[in-house]
C-alpha cells in the first residue's frame, strides 16, 4: 500500500501514514502489546488486542458496578456511604 494513497470515507481522508501512526499509538496503549518485546506487530493484531482489551474493560466495569450495587443494598439508604455509592453508579 502506498503511503501517499489516501482512503476516503465520506468527506474525510486518512492517509496510510496516519493509519500506521494511529496503530502505533494503539500498540503503546494496550498493556498486552506493551509487554511484547517485538516491535513488529501487525495492524490486525493491534486491532484484535485493542478489541479484547476494551471487552475486558467492559467486563471489569460491569463487575465493579455489580459489586457497588450489592454494597449499596447492604447499607442504610440515608447514609453518607450510600450517597457516595449512588454517585459512583451514575
Amino acid at each position: 500500500m502506498s503511503s501517499r494513497r489516501s482512503r476516503q470515507s465520506g468527506s474525510s481522508r486518512i492517509s496510510d501514514d496516519q493509519i500506521s501512526d494511529l496503530v502505533t499509538k494503539l500498540q503503546h496503549l494496550i498493556p498486552e502489546l506493551r509487554r511484547r518485546r517485538s516491535a513488529k506487530v501487525s495492524a490486525s493484531t493491534v486491532l484484535q488486542e485493542t478489541c479484547n482489551y476494551i471487552r475486558n474493560l467492559h467486563r471489569e466495569v460491569d463487575d465493579l458496578s455489580d459489586r457497588l450495587s450489592e454494597l449499596l443494598a447492604s447499607t442504610d439508604d440515608n447514609s453518607a456511604e450510600a450517597a457516595i455509592i449512588r454517585s459512583l453508579l451514575n
